[in-house]
This record gives C-alpha cells, sequence and structure tokens, in this order.
C-alpha cells in the first residue's frame, strides 16, 4: 500500500490492504490499463537506454559488469526506484509474474552495485571510483538523499508485497549510512538540508514497515536537523525553524515532500506544534496559491516573497506571493503536485475532512492525467494553463509533451501514482468505510470484529453523478449468519450543492450546506442499495479579484472536471476572441481522441469582432463592433495537447447582452 498506517498512533483512519480494491470500469480501469500496458514499459524502455538516460547502465558500472562513466541526471537513481514502485505495483495487481522476475534482476542489481557501508548513489561511487572530483555529500543539488528516499519507499512496499527482503536489506544498509552522516553533522554543527527530501517519508515507512524504531528517530532527526543548517534558503524551506512556518514558500517539490514528511511524523508522534504548522502551511496553499487544475509552484523562477531589499532571493519552481498565478507561464511541475496528493492524502489521515480528498481528486482528474497523453508515453513537465499560439519569448520546457525530457523525474512520479490510485477509493475506522475518490470498483473491506463483504461501487462518475453502492460476499452462507452492519461515510464534494442520497426506503437531499462535508449512512447490510446522487450542473468558476491574470474571466467546470477549449474546438481565427456566456446552455458529447472516447460539452458563445485590431500592439484604442454567436465545445483539461499544437484556454473573458 501506499503507507501502511495501520500502527500509527495518532491515525484517525487507515488505508485498506493494497489488494483490497480493483478498479472495474470507467475512468480509472482507463488509466490504469493504459499506464500498465504502455507507461510503465515505456520508461523501462527509456531507464536501460544507454543512449537516452543511462540509469541502468550507471548502476551496472557500478556493479563492475560495464564499462564506462557516469551518464544522466544526479536523481535518476531516485527516478528509477519510482519507475519499480509503479512497475511493482502493477504487477502485484495484475499477478504478473515475468515483471517480478525482472524486478528481482533489477534489485539483485542494485544489491551488488551498493557499497560495503552501505552508500548507495551512482554517480558518487563512480566518481570516488574513478577520481574524478565528485565526491559524496559534497552538494545538496546531487539528491543523494532524495535517491535514498524514493529507495526506502519502494523497498519497503516491495517486502509487503512480495515478503522478499533483499530489497528491504538494501534500504536498511543505506539507512545505515545516513544515520552515520547525521550523527557526524550534528557534533560537526555542519548540517545540510536535503532538496527534495523524500527520504522523510521514506524512513518512516522503512520504521511502519520493520518496526524498528530507530528509523522512525532518524526521520525525527533529520527534520529537527533542518533547524540547525548554516545560511538557510527559502528555496529548501529551510531559512526559518520549522515550526514556525506559517506559509507555504520555495521550491514547490520539495515544499511539498517535506510537509507530507512532517505528516507522516506528527502520524506516529502527534506533536502539536508541528500539527499547527501543518494547518497553517495548508490554508496558505488552498486558500491562496494552487491552481484550478491542482496545480503547483506558479513560477519558474521567482523571488522569494516576503523578503525585503536587502534578502531577496531567487527561488526556483517557486511559491511566489498570495494569488500570484499566472497561465500561459505557469510553472505547476509534475511532481509538486503528487506531492501535494502525498500531503493531502496524509491529512486525511490525521484529521479525515472532505476538504483534503477534494484536493487529492481535483488534482488526481485534473493534472496529473494532462500530464501524460491519452496513450499513455509522452509526458509535461510543467502544465500550463494557457498556450498561445506563439511566444515572444520562450519557456524552458517544450510546450507540448515529449517522450523524454532530460529531467525525467515526472513520469515515473506520475506512473507510481497512477498505478496506485486505488489506494484513495476507501479507507476505514473502526466499522465505518469513508469514501474517498469515486470510481466504478470492487473493494474487499474487513469491518472491525465483523466479517469480510466485498462492496461494490458502480459509477460512471467523474462524468456522472450517480454513484450506486451494493455489498457481496457478506455473511456466512454455511452458518446462516448475516453479516455485521457498517456505516458509510460519503464524501460530499465542495461543487456539490445538490443531490440526494437513498436506499429505497429513506430518502435525503443534499443542500448546499452539506458540500465539503461526510454525511454517514449507518447500518449498511448486504439487503442494501445505497444511491448517491450529486447533481452535475455546468458551472462557471471565478478567480479572487487579485489573481490578475483571471480578473473578469471564468472557467467552465462540470463535476469535478475542469474543461478547456483548443484551437480545434472553434471555428475562429483565435481563442482570445472568444467570450462565454453568462446565459449559455451545454450539452454532453463525446470525442475520439487517441483511440478514447471522451466526454465533452458543446454549447454557444459569443465570437468578438474588432475594427483595425493589431494583435501585436501592446496598447490601443478598443474599436468595438459587434458579439457574434458562435458553437463551441470544451473539452476535459486533462485531454488537452492530444490533437496537434494549437491554442489552449481555461480562463475565458464573460459576457452577456
Amino acid at each position: 500500500m501506499l503507507t501502511d498506517t495501520a500502527k500509527s498512533k495518532f491515525k484517525k483512519v487507515s488505508p485498506l490492504p493494497f489488494s483490497a480494491t480493483q478498479w472495474t470500469d470507467g475512468f480509472w480501469k482507463e488509466i490504469c490499463d493504459v499506464n500498465g500496458s504502455r507507461t510503465i514499459p515505456h520508461l523501462q524502455a527509456k531507464f536501460e537506454s544507454v543512449e537516452i538516460s543511462h540509469v541502468v547502465e550507471n548502476f551496472r558500472i557500478c556493479a563492475g559488469e560495464a564499462q564506462g562513466e557516469f551518464g544522466g541526471t544526479n536523481f535518476g537513481d531516485g527516478d528509477f526506484y519510482k519507475w519499480m514502485e509503479a512497475a511493482m505495483y502493477y504487477a502485484a495487481k495484475t499477478n504478473d509474474k515475468k515483471m517480478f522476475e525482472q524486478l528481482d534482476s533489477y534489485v539483485d542489481l542494485i544489491s551488488r552495485a551498493q557499497l560495503c557501508d552501505g552508500y548507495i548513489s551512482t554517480k558518487q561511487i563512480l566518481g570516488e571510483r574513478q577520481n574524478n572530483g565528485i565526491l559524496r555529500l559534497g552538494d545538496i543539488n546531487d539528491f543523494e538523499v532524495y535517491n535514498f528516499g524514493h529507495l526506502f519507499t519502494a523497498a519497503s512496499l516491495y517486502f509487503r508485497l512480495t515478503g522478499k527482503d533483499k530489497f528491504l536489506t538494501v534500504a536498511k544498509k543505506a539507512a545505515g549510512y545516513l544515520e552515520q552522516m547525521y550523527e557526524d553533522n550534528m557534533k560537526k554543527g555542519e548540517v545540510k538540508t536535503a532538496v527534495c527530501p523524500s527520504h522523510y517519508m521514506g524512513l518512516i515507512e522503512l520504521y511502519r514497515t520493520t518496526g524498528d524504531e530507530k528509523y522512525l528517530t532518524l526521520a525525527r532527526l533529520s527534520i529537527e536537523a533542518r533547524d540547525s543548517v548554516a545560511n538557510g534558503l527559502d528555496d529548501n524551506q529551510d531559512r526559518l525553524p520549522l515550526k514556525k512556518h506559517r506559509r507555504i514558500i520555495g521550491h514547490a517539490v520539495r515544499a511539498n515532500y517535506l510537509y507530507a514528511g512532517v505528516a507522516d511524523l506528527y502520524l506516529e508522534e502527534g506533536d502539536s506544534e508541528y500539527l499547527e504548522v501543518l494547518h497553517s502551511v495548508w490554508r496558505n496553499l488552498v486558500d491562496q496559491k494552487i491552481y484550478l487544475t491542482g496545480g503547483c509552484g506558479a513560477l519558474y523562477n521567482g523571488a522569494s516573497p516576503y523578503g525585503n531589499f536587502f534578502h531577496h532571493q531567487l527561488v526556483h519552481q517557486a511559491y511566489g506571493y498570495e494569488y500570484q498565478l499566472p497561465n500561459i507561464t505557469a510553472y505547476n511541475e509534475t511532481c509538486a503536485s503528487v506531492g501535494s496528493v502525498l500531503w493531502a492524502y496524509r491529512m486525511f489521515q490525521i484529521e479525515p475532512k472532505a476538504e483534503y480528498f477534494d484536493l487529492i481528486e481535483r488534482t488526481m482528474l485534473n493534472l496529473l492525467p494532462a500530464a501524460i497523453s491519452l496513450d499513455g508515453n509522452k509526458y509535461f513537465y510543467e502544465n500550463m494553463l494557457r498556450r498561445a499560439k506563439e511566444l515572444p519569448y520562450e519557456l524552458i520546457w517544450s510546450l507540448t509533451r515529449e517522450e523524454y525530457i532530460i529531467s525525467y523525474c515526472c513520469p515515473p512520479n506520475l506512473a507510481r501514482t497512477l498505478a496506485e490510485a486505488s489506494e484513495y477509493a476507501y479507507l476505514t475506522s473502526g466499522n465505518t468505510v469513508w469514501t474517498g475518490m469515486y470510481g466504478a470498483n470492487r473493494s474487499v473491506i474487513q469491518p472491525e470484529g465483523g466479517k469480510p463483504f466485498t462492496l461494490v461501487q458502480s459509477t460512471s462518475y467523474p462524468y456522472d453523478g450517480t454513484i450506486t453502492f451494493t455489498i457481496e460476499d457478506a455473511g456466512d452462507m454455511d452458518n446462516n449468519t448475516a453479516p455485521t452492519a457498517f456505516d458509510l461515510n460519503l464524501r460530499i464534494p465542495k461543487w456539490a450543492v445538490s443531490g440526494s442520497i437513498t436506499d429505497g426506503r429513506k430518502n435525503v437531499i443534499i443542500t448546499a450546506e452539506m458540500a465539503e462535508s461526510y454525511y454517514l449512512w449507518e447500518n449498511l447490510t448486504a439487503a442494501d442499495t445505497l444511491v448517491l446522487t450529486l447533481d452535475m450542473p455546468v458551472r462557471y468558476t471565478i478567480a479572487h479579484s487579485l489573481s490578475e491574470e483571471n480578473s473578469v474571466q471564468a472557467a467552465v467546470e462540470r463535476g469535478p472536471l475542469v474543461y478547456c477549449m483548443e484551437t480545434d474546438d472553434c471555428e475562429i481565427a483565435s481563442l482570445d476572441d472568444i467570450l462565454l456566456d453568462l446565459h449559455a446552455s451545454f450539452e454532453m458529447d463525446s470525442l475520439f481522441i487517441l483511440e478514447r472516447t471522451i466526454p465533452v460539452l458543446k454549447g454557444n458563445a459569443f465570437a468578438i469582432s474588432r475594427k483595425n485590431y493589431d494583435r501585436n500592439a501592446l496598447y490601443q484604442t478598443l474599436q468595438f463592433t459587434e458579439l457574434t454567436a458562435v458553437q463551441i465545445r470544451l473539452i476535459p483539461y486533462f485531454a488537452w495537447d492530444n490533437r496537434g499544437y494549437g491554442e489552449m484556454r481555461i480562463w475565458l473573458p464573460v459576457a452577456y447582452r
């Protein structure tokens, strides 16, 4: 499973076993099937390629089984561990013995590459061996501890999935090396922050897997050591002592990984000061700094907020000021949104509130599937909210998806997150089942003190808001005994302001006051069929007035999905000439894109006609002639950039007449 909090002292709810839930139809089955059949093999080929990524080759050279020098990125080891996590999870779900044999061979290779003292980072191993001046732990941007963290997570999962301990042994030895490093650094007073600190989550997962307290102690030490960093940076969130953090700043991936790790530590130890930090920083993120799509980290490079003339730092992949959310240049690295999902998932286990799963679902249904092509083999690193026909400047990353990007951290991170999506369907507390993300699935539930049963969810969500729950395989037929009744806690998303819940006898009307909350339906048994209906009218969403780029504009949403327009969706010279009609009505339609049938919206809007309009002028007099009704199509944001290069917009001006 993603994280094993069954014995965590301060958790309120617990995940189900990894094998409990299977997607059976619809959106999530389609996503996971493409991920398993195309994306995971595609990534494996890239990692195996000596010419492209050189990642597996680095391990082979370290193991003495190939000749050559280090190649690829500093964080390639960690990215490969993320791919292994995706592959092992999908293999476990599909009983793919051939893939497990391949994974076993990779584990053997990593074990042979590891040094006797437990150190395992290929760039530094080869640097020291070849005496080329590259040394271990000399530069935090060499990502060694990041690599360690993803090793810990992958090895813990592999042990839980297979019972094989060789990968876990590698992780234990690496953790032993890390322990010695931290102890030495603390004694010398030369502590450095590890960037993209995946090792906080990784060490705590190692503790949960082995039960050995030393890994929890090491996780606590590594988090506390942040406060001893000399000349800390906002980029790494270590300029201020951790317990004084109240706003989210700096590099978005590093921030989200940090707070996910702190949430993990809270789940084990319950430090109330850390919980205050988590609450404050979370509110700053979701209330003022997150995109409609779930994107995190608006700026490629930006000055650290809240500084002054004498203290202003350059921050990469940054959270900027409140409401600083540009569209064309939106950075939104995919890994940052993965980090926000990991963080929200842990917050939900601390306190099961609907807002955490609202964010998980928003991100998992919009930004993350948009980061990969519908055919599963091209990727975005950054995730913009608007694409123009052409720009008078260059952005650092391509404006369309590519099969291989130099910074290849996002594709395997995305693959493991999608592979593990079924983890987000349900959690439990005692005799209560909590719904997370909705989708057609079958899940085996073991209530506390009762007999297991299968909970079946039938739905076309996220395209339709009717969700039916039935119960199978309940009770002991041999002894003619009934199953233990259970309670089902139904998430009512923030956007759901009307609908109903019924079992055929009792009927509850959903109102706006119930949005972003849970509704507890008690004493369900095998005789019951429960139907949750979340009404899904098309709605226009507006942004805060300080979100300047979105002023006097609206985005179109329906249910949990954000919609956009591309060049193909209207016969007009430029999407800049489209205005949404406040009184428009929309109907559902479908579009076939890259072997996938995508439900879309069709409706009317306005096209603006302007006399003598110069699209290249910085300023000019508005010479308006008329508004003309035009037919438009809106597609889910996750499906954009699959029909060739063109414009794309989420936010559009609004008009009425």
